[in-house]
């Protein structure tokens, strides 16, 4: 099987575990940023619950933000009490098991600590990455909550 093959198992077989709808879609023109993944589900971008890896020594810290929202690192940290930095890809990829544009919210290789952007919460359906920069599963705020174990937060950087 290939990694990517493996990435997208680990995200169905977690979803499946936690009792969630294996809505898990292909799209092979890619879905690496919130815009290609909006574009290719046929929703706003607010809609896309976007991965974002920090490192806080070495705990991976997932912060799962609306797709049109820049992270504040500084919220981050007084969320989580950890000291966060940003994470390179390498380490991503080491940590999660996740290519960076692939990093679902669920099926890591190291349990992160979770938040969710409060700003999810607006919208009925959700979509994140499932697993590769071309796979997407779709849910709601409430089971994304349920599939993490994280609370809602003020994560976003002032306009």
């Amino acid at each position: 099987m290939s990694e990517q093959g493996g990435s997208v198992e680990r995200v169905r077989a977690a979803l499946l575990a936690a009792g969630h709808p294996d809505r898990i879609a292909a799209f092979p023109d890619g879905t690496r940023s919130a815009a290609d993944a909006a574009a290719a589900v046929g929703c706003a971008v607010a809609q896309i619950a976007k991965s974002i890896v920090f490192r806080a020594g070495s705990r991976p810290v997932l912060v799962v933000a609306s797709g049109t929202n820049r992270v504040d690192m500084a919220k981050v940290a007084a969320a989580t009490g950890l000291a966060v930095k940003r994470a390179d890809g390498a380490w991503v990829r080491d940590v999660t098991g996740f290519a960076i544009g692939g990093v679902a919210p669920v099926g890591h290789l190291t349990p992160p600590v979770v938040l969710l952007d409060r700003n999810l919460r607006a919208h009925d359906r959700l979509w994140a990455a499932a697993g590769s920069p071309m796979h997407v599963f779709e849910t709601d705020p409430e089971a994304l909550r349920r599939l993490t174990g994280a609370d809602f937060v003020d994560v976003a950087e002032a306009a």
